[in-house]
């Protein structure tokens, strides 16, 4: 069993309110959960309006099928106009750890 993570830092554009900010990070977790069938959730700078951190995990038996759905999901955040790709951490943990 494998197990893939994945952490960005994200920079918002416009907004300017905590309300404003849910409004852009709801539809990138829901769309990230629905179509990649990853776990999903914002897990960091839930006090600042215009930062966020969202965290991801995949589980799989093939290392291969792991890093494939990571790297889909990487592109796919980095793709979004409405933020900024700030850094991404990737950590792959297996069964020899």
């Amino acid at each position: 069993m494998y197990v893939g993570t994945l952490s960005f830092d994200l920079l918002l554009g416009d907004v300017r309110s905590l309300k404003e900010k849910r409004s852009v990070v709801r539809p990138i977790v829901a769309e990230l959960r629905r179509a990649y069938a990853v776990s999903v959730a914002e897990v960091g700078d839930q006090d600042l309006y215009r930062r966020t951190e969202i965290g991801l995990a995949v589980v799989s038996g093939d290392t291969g099928h792991l890093v494939d759905v990571l790297d889909r999901c990487e592109r796919w955040v980095a793709a979004r106009p409405e933020v900024e790709l700030l850094s991404v951490r990737r950590r792959i943990h297996g069964d020899d750890e």
